[in-house]
């Protein structure tokens, strides 16, 4: 059985200028196959909130659900590193809380470490997750918790003063221990400037090439959704009408009356008169 990607082989990719590919998933069944294409992590995000319960944001994810679903991506996966995000309101009340959440994540879903939003101010939360042993991913730039205190989702760090802080939480957060920085919504160069002066990857999202990886949601990849069409996503596949067309051509099977046939419906070995039961 393969061994899971570790931390150490993730930090050994920078230093080789390897590239690192990470996929957002949240079911067994996709974490196969995006393990079996080789990608080296895979994120249970709480964008599951957006992207499979239908909500405008990712603000209602609960705790107990991040449980649930990276307990059912890890039974998916042999060799890509798991990473469980650390939904709204399960560390920003105090590093002990943040604490007791990433043990949950790590205990009952299997994760093999977890990711939390913010910079500076998530540094604490973040340094007492590391010196408890549990590996931690941290997110800066455009965080998705704080979409209304934003002012929606949009790109931060176009300014002079908004790119020094997205660099200063960036530093901050590598200081506090995550062996891993996610760079999301970010101008390329200040992405670029962030992963020259940190000593850990860094894996971007809407933040250009000049990062250390790269990470896609795994429905935006295979392009589940025509209609939702964000700069940074390319897809790879068209498979929404692939999908429907699917859908539509077996519900016309079965209103004619053509599936199930026989080919699809099971026979007795030994075919006889069915007898009376009393």
């Amino acid at each position: 059985m393969d061994k899971p990607v570790s931390t150490t082989e993730l930090r050994s990719m920078k230093a080789r200028s390897e590239k690192i590919v990470m996929v957002t998933a949240y079911d067994a069944t996709m974490a196969r196959l995006v393990d079996a294409a080789g990608v080296d992590m895979v994120l249970v995000g709480d964008s599951l909130g957006m992207v499979i319960q239908g909500h405008r944001d990712t603000l209602p994810v609960t705790l107990d659900q991040m449980v649930y679903h990276v307990r059912c991506v890890s039974r998916g996966l042999k060799r890509a590193h798991l990473i469980a995000d650390m939904p709204f309101m399960s560390y920003q009340v105090s590093p002990e809380q943040a604490l007791m959440s990433a043990g949950r994540l790590m205990q009952e879903g299997f994760a093999h470490s977890v990711k939390l939003e913010g910079g500076e101010r998530s540094a604490p939360a973040i340094q007492k997750i590391v010196q408890a042993g549990i590996p931690v991913v941290a997110h800066v730039g455009l965080t998705p918790q704080s979409v209304h205190a934003m002012g929606g989702f949009k790109v931060q760090g176009r300014s002079q003063a908004g790119a020094e802080q997205v660099v200063a939480d960036a530093m901050a957060v590598a200081e506090a221990g995550a062996f891993c920085v996610v760079l999301e919504g970010v101008p390329q160069d200040v992405a670029l400037e962030i992963t020259g002066r940190l000593d850990v990857p860094t894996v971007g999202i809407g933040a250009g090439p000049h990062c250390d990886g790269q990470v896609l949601v795994c429905n935006d990849i295979l392009g589940f959704d025509s209609g939702f069409k964000p700069k940074f996503v390319k897809r790879y596949a068209q498979l929404e009408g692939v999908m429907v067309g699917a859908f539509q051509a077996y519900a016309a099977e079965v209103r004619e009356g053509a599936f199930p046939d026989d080919a699809h419906s099971f026979q007795r070995t030994s075919p006889r008169a069915v007898g009376k039961l009393y």
